[in-house]
C-alpha cells in the first residue's frame, strides 16, 4: 500500500502476489522469448551454395523501384528466379505482369482462377477461357490456390468459397492446365497445431492460437478431408503437375505427404514458411529430404529481406543446433539445421523447379 501511495503505480503481479516484473510467475507465454545459452555454431549464410529458384513468393513489390531492390537482394542471395503467385486474373493480373515483365526471366507470374459466376451454368468454360487469356498474357502456372476448409479463398477478384479443388467443375480447368504445361500451386489445410485444443498440451500454442482453425460451420472440411481433396485432384489429373504448398501442411506427420509422393508422380511440394515447423526434427526431416529429394522444392513465402533468405539457407545448409526463430515464425521452440549434402541441395534449390517449369 505504501509503495502504491508513493509511486502511484504497481503491477498486477505486485498487487496480487508481491512479485517483481521479472519474476517467472509474471511472464506471459506470449512474451516468452528464450535465447539459447549453448556455445554452439551460429552460422550466417547470406548466399545460397547453389543457384536458387524460389517457387513460392507473392507480388510484394508494387513498383519498378521496389522490384529493382528485390532483384538486388536476389542477386546477393543467389536467387536466380522467383515464382510470383499472384492469385489474380483479369485486369489485376495484366497490371502485375506489365510491371514484373520489365525484369525479364527473373520473375515468372502465375495467375489465379476466375470464380466469377461459379454457381451458374457454363462457369467451367468461362474459367478456362480466362485461364487461356492469362496464359497468352504471360501466366505460366496457377497459384496459390488455397482451401482451409470452406473452399478456395485466395483467388482475385472473386474467391471460390464452396468449391474445393476436386469439385467436378474444376476438372476442365485442371485438365487445361496440364495441356498448357501450367503447374498448379495449392495450399490445403493448416499446420495441425491450429486444429488441436488451445490448451497447455499444444506445443505450438503461441502460433496456433493466432492461426487456429475452428470447425464451426456446417460442411467445413477438416485436415484429413482437405488432404483427400488434394489427392483426388492429383489422381484425377495425371497430366497436370501439382505443387502442394507448405508440405501440404503435413509436417506433423510426413508419412502422409510421403505416401502421396509414392503414389503420384505429378505431385511436388514446397516447404515455404514451414522452416520452424520442421526445424525441431532434423534427423527425421533429413531422411525425408533424402528419400524425396526429387519431389521437394525451395520456397520462402516470407517477403524479400536478406536476413529471411539467410535464415532459410542456414536451415538447409548448416548443422547448427538449438536456435530460435520466434521473431520470424511465432513459435517458441528451438530449431536445428539439416546440413543437406550438395547433391540434394542442388535439386531442392533449383533442379526440381527447373523440371516443373519446363514441363519435364
Amino acid at each position: 500500500i505504501l509503495f502504491t501511495a508513493v509511486t502511484g503505480f504497481t503491477t498486477y503481479a505486485q498487487q496480487n502476489h508481491g512479485l517483481s516484473k521479472s519474476s517467472p510467475e509474471s511472464i506471459l507465454l506470449k512474451d516468452y522469448r528464450p535465447k539459447s545459452i549453448y556455445n554452439t555454431p551460429n552460422t550466417h549464410i547470406p548466399r545460397a551454395k547453389f543457384p536458387v529458384v524460389d517457387l513460392h513468393t507473392h507480388p510484394y513489390a508494387k513498383s519498378t523501384e521496389d522490384l529493382a531492390g528485390w532483384v538486388k537482394r536476389m542477386d546477393a542471395a543467389n536467387v536466380k528466379k522467383s515464382i510470383v503467385l499472384t492469385y489474380s486474373t483479369g485486369a489485376r493480373f495484366d497490371s502485375l505482369h506489365r510491371i514484373y515483365s520489365k525484369f525479364g526471366d527473373r520473375f515468372e507470374l502465375w495467375c489465379g482462377v476466375d470464380y466469377t459466376g461459379m454457381n451458374e451454368p457454363g462457369w467451367s468454360e468461362k474459367a478456362v477461357k480466362e485461364l487461356e487469356r492469362c496464359y497468352k498474357v504471360g501466366a505460366r502456372g496457377i497459384g496459390e490456390l488455397g482451401d482451409k476448409g470452406e473452399g478456395e479463398l485466395y483467388s482475385l477478384p472473386v474467391p471460390g468459397y464452396g468449391m474445393h479443388i476436386d469439385d467436378p467443375r474444376m476438372k476442365a480447368v485442371l485438365k487445361r492446365c496440364g495441356e498448357l504445361g501450367m503447374p498448379v500451386s495449392i495450399h490445403v489445410a493448416e499446420p495441425m497445431w491450429m486444429y488441436e485444443p488451445m490448451d497447455s498440451t499444444n506445443d505450438g500454442l503461441m502460433n496456433a492460437y493466432k492461426w487456429r482453425v475452428t470447425m464451426d460451420k456446417p460442411g467445413k472440411l477438416n485436415h484429413a478431408q482437405l488432404i483427400q481433396t488434394l489427392e483426388n485432384a492429383v489422381r484425377q489429373n495425371p497430366a497436370t503437375t501439382f505443387v502442394a504448398c507448405h508440405l501440404a501442411n503435413c509436417e506433423y506427420d510426413l508419412k502422409i505427404i510421403g505416401k502421396l509422393f509414392d503414389k503420384y508422380k505429378n505431385l511436388y511440394a514446397d516447404f515455404a514458411a514451414r522452416y520452424a515447423e520442421i526445424g525441431p526434427i532434423p534427423r527425421y526431416m533429413s531422411k525425408f529430404f533424402e528419400q524425396y529429394q526429387d519431389r521437394l522444392v525451395y520456397g520462402t513465402d516470407m517477403g524479400t529481406d536478406l536476413e529471411m533468405y539467410a535464415m532459410t539457407f542456414r536451415m538447409l545448409e548448416s548443422m547448427d543446433e538449438h536456435f530460435y526463430l520466434t521473431e520470424q515464425t511465432g513459435y517458441q521452440w528451438s530449431c536445428n539445421g539439416f546440413g543437406l549434402p550438395d547433391a540434394i541441395l542442388k535439386k531442392i534449390y533449383g533442379g526440381n523447379a527447373s523440371k516443373i517449369l519446363s514441363g519435364k
